[in-house]
């Protein structure tokens, strides 16, 4: 059978290699979500964290003999304890000022982060060993599946959803939320704002490492990885609504389909189609499709 005079088998292979891909996109831009939706900043230093957390998770493995079930909860702790010192000594002094501040205090370490990675590793890249549990692969008739790519949807699809559920459906996460929009309330009923921002932010970039973490083994580890991915998964946030957890999600695995449908059907639009649909969106409903209008 043939749709748009390509096979089914080849046309299901890019679906699924979009929803991969998709999966990276929606766990990077929900922690941005996290970040700007709840502290109002900017982080154009997410990327840099993202592959922070491949490098730390590739460390452990070839100096400390860490495995990689390790690294899914070392590096993300890691990268979290970064950000929160990152939060409690820069970002802190920034939260009465205009959005630009944060974005060019983020996005100048993330310059600094990659300099200092490419100084002590160069750019070639580095191999991480896909773990022995999941080598190998399972035929689903329309293509082979490697048993890795299939864990990486299910280990992000399950991240975003239990985070999904802790923000929007849990006193922790309605206590957040007050603490953002009235922290002055708050504070009076004897809740700590200030440490609440603090692991807000934290938990944020821990997500990014975690998102690194999964992509390790299936991209090299080197200091542009995030560097090359950031503009698309800005684009991913932008077209959800900025600061909407659930549009993060869904349009981030949203557009990883899109993204590998182009691929088969128009190979030469497949890099320019997510800006593509953020333009229209951005013409059509400004604030995104999640979005609440100003």
């Amino acid at each position: 059978m043939e749709i748009f005079g390509i096979s089914s088998q080849a046309l299901l292979g890019q679906l699924f290699l979009g929803l991969i891909n998709g999966s990276f996109y929606a766990v990077l831009s929900l922690g941005l979500a996290i970040i700007f939706g709840l502290l109002n900043i900017i982080n154009f230093s997410h990327g840099a964290l993202y592959m922070m957390g491949a490098f730390v998770s590739w460390i452990g493995l070839t100096q400390f003999g860490m495995s990689y079930w390790a690294s899914l909860v070392v590096s993300p702790l890691i990268v979290g304890v970064l950000g929160v010192a990152i939060e409690r000594l820069l970002l802190r002094h920034l939260y009465q000022l205009d959005h630009l501040y944060s974005l060019l205090l983020t996005f100048g370490l993330a310059l600094i982060a990659e300099g200092v990675f490419r100084n002590l590793y160069g750019i070639s890249g580095e191999t991480y060993e896909v773990p022995e549990l999941l080598q190998g692969g399972v035929d689903l008739g329309f293509m082979f599946m490697p048993l890795y790519r299939g864990w990486v949807v299910v280990a992000a699809l399950s991240v975003c959803a239990v985070t999904w559920y802790t923000i929007e459906r849990t006193s922790l996460g309605a206590t957040l939320r007050a603490a953002t929009e009235k922290p002055e309330l708050v504070q009076a009923l004897g809740i700590n704002v200030p440490v609440l921002v603090t692991a807000t932010y934290g938990v944020g970039v821990a997500l990014a490492a975690f998102a690194g973490v999964l992509a390790a083994p299936v991209v090299q580890v080197n200091p542009l990885m995030g560097s090359n991915l950031i503009i698309v998964v800005f684009a991913v946030v932008v077209i959800g609504g900025m600061g909407s957890i659930l549009g993060s999600i869904v349009t981030g695995l949203g557009l990883g389909i899109v993204e590998g449908l182009t691929k088969v059907i128009y190979p030469e639009a497949s890099a320019v189609v997510i800006f593509v649909i953020m333009v229209v969106v951005l013409l059509l409903r400004p604030a995104g499709l999640f979005g609440k209008q100003a």
